[in-house]
């Protein structure tokens, strides 16, 4: 279905509405037609998840439209026992038309637990849910697993947000899941993840279980030529024009980072005005901020004095690489670089700032503008500025 919108902020529709990242497609393809497992590493809201349904669709399309492909997004995942539901729900809801004949099938398959198809609350299609013991987790994926090597279908499986099961509980899923996987030559694996310190551990230590075993790419923003070409001739279709000069504006301010420039331009596209100019601009995210400032205040209430300190010095520099110099300390009315180190690490876990090549930023690039506005007026930390932040 065409969208109204061509600017997408969720999901994938189809190549049309996908803008670039032909390299990146062209070169995901390849590693997976030739049975090479993929590591697939970006900041959050990049657009990796649109990339691997992108790459997806077009496999189908054009390279293998009877292999099954599959996508699972575990961060909200908080144990091993949740990830195999969740594996179970996306592969043997898909892997077969369900049915009886297929859910006895199943049934004698799987030993460890008991197959439950059931309809979906939203969807009404039938899903399978797995009712099996927490003693039985490891026996019980083994047997998922198997079952997929079973079916002698060529599987693609794309596990979003990768890293999620380092924070298992469980000891040594890692070692498990790698232990399982370089047995199945007919599926093949995209982990993708967001924390980019965590991902490449997993994929680059020769400690870790999973060292070397994959091809790794790391997404970065789009050109802003070639997401200029593609926004620019979506709004000629509508006899609107925007100008590189403006698309730079609006590109530079959000670094590149494409959710932040797809939301303002889902905006612009909305307010069906003509010329676009960076007046224009400036309104579409001044009513994003104002739409997201409870929010943001929330998320404030919930960190220490010395947090919310550094992520406004943060902010209010837009990106810092050297976090414990003396005068970006002594500008920003921080205390002790111990005291910076500690607060730099809970921003880090809490995923509010990001350490990209060019230094620390604030993750969330609306938030960072918010922080920006909010404290412009005053040097002083805010943990000393009279706000509603505390």
């Amino acid at each position: 279905m065409k969208p109204y919108n061509p600017f997408l902020v969720y999901g994938y529709n189809s190549p049309e509405y996908f803008c670039d990242r032909e390299k990146e497609t062209d070169k995901m393809i390849s590693a997976l037609l030739n049975e090479r497992n993929l590591t697939l590493i970006s900041p959050r809201r990049m657009g990796k998840t649109g990339l691997i349904k992108n790459v997806f669709y077009q496999m189908k399309r054009e390279n293998n439209p009877n292999a099954a492909y599959f996508y699972m997004d575990i961060y909200s995942t908080r144990d091993l026992k949740a990830f195999i539901q969740l594996l179970a729900q996306n592969v043997l809801g898909e892997l077969d038309t369900l049915s009886q004949n297929i859910l006895r099938q199943m049934t004698a398959f799987f030993k460890s637990c008991r197959p439950i198809i059931s309809a979906d609350e939203r969807s009404g299609m039938p899903t399978v849910t797995l009712d099996f013991a927490p003693t039985h987790a490891e026996q019980t994926l083994k047997e998922i697993l198997n079952y997929m090597v079973a079916s002698k279908k060529q599987c693609y499986l794309a596990i979003d947000e990768f890293q999620q099961i380092t924070e298992y509980p469980e000891k040594g899923v890692e070692a498990l899941l790698r232990s399982h996987i370089q047995f199945m030559p007919n599926v093949h694996f995209i982990f993708s993840g967001s924390k980019k310190h965590v991902m490449e551990e997993m994929f680059t230590s020769a400690k870790r279980p999973f060292y070397q075993s994959t091809q790794i790419i790391v997404l970065t923003e789009i050109p802003l030529e070639n997401y200029y070409s593609f926004a620019h001739s979506f709004f000629a279709k509508e006899k609107r024009e925007l100008t590189l000069e403006t698309f730079s504006y609006l590109y530079q301010l959000e670094n590149g980072h494409t959710w932040y420039v797809q939301s303002i331009l889902n905006r612009l596209y909305e307010k069906k005005i003509n010329p676009i100019d960076n007046r224009l601009v400036d309104r579409c995210i001044n009513d994003i901020l104002d739409e997201q400032e409870t929010i943001y205040q929330s998320n404030l209430t919930l960190l220490t004095n010395n947090q919310v300190d550094l992520l406004k010095a943060i902010a209010t520099e837009g990106c810092i690489k050297s976090i414990n110099a003396n005068d970006f300390i002594k500008k920003h009315h921080l205390k002790t670089p111990s005291s910076v180190n500690v607060a730099l690490k809970s921003l880090l876990n809490k995923e509010l700032i990001y350490n990209t090549p060019d230094g620390y930023i604030v993750y969330d690039r609306f938030f960072g503008k918010c922080l920006d506005n909010l404290f412009a007026i005053s040097n002083m930390p805010i943990s000393l500025y009279p706000s509603t932040f505390q």
